[in-house]
């Protein structure tokens, strides 16, 4: 039984990988990428329109409907590795599975920004912005976030655009790591106890 749930909770982590590029590739025109966009277009978008049916999923001009879809599949792929490697279910080991996956979800936020600041870094750097209107959503997506960690990291100071998304990048990649450390100590400690 334990092999089933590994089995799920590895295929949970490929279907996962699946919706997250085919999330990112909306971004580009599609028809350059063929057939294996269409197979993979035919495999994620079921599950991903499930989610964007809900309004609540949807605020101004985001729609925050796939990061929805990643985190149920998160906390899936959670559920069936944890069974998998304890066999069983306990309050501690249920306890473990929300906070990892609020966790999950939470890293997968920071992860997308972290990509999103180093394309964006990346362009700044050999100055191509050959894709104006993908820079100009990119930049009203990240800009509040930016904002925010140069304001609590430079005080009042002004920096350039480039060093300022630096700086978000290092912070984004701190408090992912830290943050993955301290979920992992506490998942541990939930995972012990007795009931």
């Amino acid at each position: 039984m334990n092999v089933f749930f590994r089995v799920l909770g590895g295929a949970t982590s490929v279907y996962m990988l699946a919706c997250f590029v085919r999330i990112m590739l909306t971004w580009f025109d599609a028809a350059q990428f063929g057939r294996p966009y269409d197979l993979l277009r035919k495999a994620t978008d079921p599950y991903l329109d499930w989610f964007r049916r809900f309004p609540a999923l949807r605020s101004g001009g985001f729609d925050f409907s796939a990061i929805a879809a990643l985190a149920v599949l998160a906390l899936a792929n959670n559920v069936f590795t944890t069974i998998g490697y304890y066999g069983r279910i306990t309050v501690g080991i249920f306890l473990s599975l929300l906070l990892s996956g609020a966790w999950s979800a939470v890293s997968f936020l920071l992860l997308f920004f972290i990509i999103v600041f180093v394309l964006r870094f990346v362009s700044l750097s050999v100055k191509r912005n050959s894709f104006f209107t993908v820079w100009n959503t990119v930049d009203s997506i990240s800009r509040p976030l930016l904002h925010r960690i140069n304001r609590f990291v430079y005080r009042d100071r002004l920096v350039s655009y480039q060093r300022g998304i630096g700086t978000a990048i290092a912070v984004l990649l701190g408090v992912r790591i830290a943050g993955g450390l301290l979920v992992h100590a506490l998942s541990g400690l939930l995972v012990r106890l007795p009931f």
